[in-house]
């Protein structure tokens, strides 16, 4: 029963459910770390899936990063 539930919500409310996840789990977090220590985590999850884009793309690291700090 919670299966075919489950399997019902994610194929036809998909971003509605991952968005409910996301205000859920960005809540727990404020109240438990507050609002800087959170937007840390954040960050960190934003580069985390910026260089794991890159690896998966087969970009060369080394030259992105240089480029990303080049005037």
């Amino acid at each position: 029963m919670f299966e075919e539930y489950f399997s019902y919500v994610m194929t036809e409310h998909r971003g509605k459910a991952i968005g409910v996840a996301l205000g859920l789990l960005a809540s727990v977090l404020f109240i438990s770390f507050g609002f800087w220590r959170t937007l840390f985590i954040a960050l960190c999850i934003l580069v985390g899936y910026q260089v794991g884009k890159k690896i998966d793309q087969q970009v060369d690291l080394e030259l992105w990063i240089k480029g990303l700090f080049k005037k």
